[in-house]
């Protein structure tokens, strides 16, 4: 875990004005989860984690979330999650997704009040990076930030194959939501 937060805290570093004091300003990801869904024709799959890390800045915008792939829960047996993990996700190899880039819209993180926003960044999945804009919810409220979003991810473009035998039980299309809480850290 620790691993997680340093890798965070690196990318907002060097983010940072290297003549400038660190910012104690960011939003610390404290709880939430992701849910993927699989919505093929003869069997829906979904699984959750919420083993997700993430950080905003709110004084440039910049975010960057990270997930470990194994630890995805629910599946309809396991079987399935043994096969999204050495087969398709192949965690032993690429073990981590990550998503970091800039809030396009420019908001005030001390007003409170809903935003919709675009969060404009790399993904990488499976050790292929796309350039996505994913259109996302921030709502302000006591100092915490809830950020809703769902966007879907196609498979073949991260080079995830599903073999031709199963390729009625797996969605091309996987359904992706976000639904997380940030809190400053405390000094």
């Amino acid at each position: 875990m620790i691993y997680w937060y340093t890798l965070l805290f690196a990318t907002f570093c060097a983010w940072q004005n290297p003549n400038s004091k660190p910012n104690r300003d960011l939003f610390m990801l404290s709880e939430g989860q992701i849910t993927f869904n699989s919505f093929a024709p003869l069997e829906t799959i979904t699984a959750a984690s919420s083993e997700i890390k993430g950080a905003i800045d709110p004084a440039t915008h910049k975010f960057a979330f990270s997930i470990g792939l194994s630890s995805f829960e629910g599946f309809n047996n396991p079987l399935q999650k043994d096969h999204f993990n050495e087969n398709f996700m192949e965690t032993n190899l690429y073990p981590v997704a990550t998503f970091a880039g800039k809030i396009i819209e420019k908001i005030n993180f001390k007003k409170e009040g809903e935003y919709t926003v675009r969060a404009k960044g790399k993904l990488k999945i499976h050790g292929v990076t796309k350039e996505r804009i994913i259109k996302s919810t921030i709502l302000i409220k006591d100092g915490r930030l809830f950020v809703k979003s769902v966007f879907s991810v196609l498979l073949k473009e991260y080079n995830i194959t599903i073999p031709r035998i199963v390729h009625q039980k797996i969605a091309k299309d996987i359904l992706v939501s976000v639904d997380v809480i940030f809190d400053r850290p405390m000094p």
